[in-house]
């Protein structure tokens, strides 16, 4: 029989790419790492890693490995949620972006607590690139992902994602101008690696030259103010435009931003899980 165990640092590996990087997410050692993956290939029989120094890929067979672990966890999970009581109790992680939290988090929790009052909420705020591995890990048990038109997600097989909300993004700056316009301007962008990063190179890209960005902010409070101070000009989606200052021109681009509501797979059935989404959409009322 298969360890569930190994498998799991099997499915890591695939995702994560380095042993180091698998061992740093669940809080082994690398060696460690190694020593399990290696018993697996023992236990399995075949070939799982094909090693060159220090780096390692995983072989034909352990990509077939990885997809079948998908579904075992899968099925695992929604075990457990039909296991569960019926009276919620116990912890409930939930991942959110900053704009997320004034109009679809705190009413969310408000709900959660009065109808669940066993219910532990604890909140994480992240960027959404770094919800799929929070959750794989099982440091978040739902959370809020998001993709923009230039920046469409990879699926996961390991989640499962539902459509949440709709949000046009508009170009910030002191005067009405199209995106093309601005070749020569400063820009305010994300933290690399984010997102918001990666849109704001790629929208530039489209509309034809690459963002001379000067300041790096990830509130997009932050981002107005210094749009409103006159230091560059930003991409801001619909949530993040409550807070523009005075002086602050709105421009509406042709380009989206999708929020999704993302859990492991197999867990949507689970009481906790379903009603976490629940009031994340809005549907949950305050007394059940």
């Amino acid at each position: 029989m298969l360890d569930v165990r190994k498998l799991r640092l099997l499915r890591e590996l695939a995702h994560r790419g380095t042993i180091a990087a698998v061992a740093e997410a669940l809080n082994y050692t690398p060696s460690a790492v190694s020593q399990q993956l290696t018993a697996l290939e023992r236990e399995t029989g075949a070939a799982l890693l094909e090693r060159t120094g220090r780096r390692v890929t995983l072989t034909p067979a352990a990509r077939g490995l990885v997809a079948h672990t998908e579904e075992l966890l899968a099925v695992l999970q929604r075990a457990a949620a039909e296991l569960a009581a019926t009276e919620l109790t116990g912890t409930l992680r939930i991942g959110v972006f900053p704009s997320a939290v004034p109009a679809i988090l705190t009413p969310a929790i408000v709900a959660l607590s009065s109808a669940h009052p066993g219910l532990d909420l604890m909140v994480t705020e992240l960027d959404p690139a770094s919800v799929p591995d929070a959750l794989r890990g099982e440091r978040l048990d739902i959370a809020l992902v998001q993709e923009y038109d230039y920046v469409p997600v990879v699926p996961d097989p390991g989640l499962e994602t539902e459509p949440l909300l709709r949000e046009t993004v508009h170009l910030a700056a002191r005067s009405a101008q199209p995106l093309a316009s601005h070749r020569e301007s400063a820009w305010i962008a994300g933290t690399p690696g984010t997102l918001c990063h990666a849109l704001t190179l790629r929208a530039c890209e489209a509309a034809g030259f690459p963002p001379r960005i000067r300041h790096h902010a990830d509130d997009f409070g932050a981002v107005l103010a210094l749009v409103a101070a006159g230091q560059g000009v930003a991409l801001v989606p619909d949530l993040g435009t409550a807070s523009a200052p005075d002086g602050v021109v709105l421009t509406p681009l042709p380009i989206q931003r999708r929020t999704h509501l993302a859990y492991r797979r197999g867990t949507g059935g689970h009481p906790a899980i379903a009603a976490a989404r629940r009031a994340l959409r809005g549907d949950l009322p305050t007394e059940e």
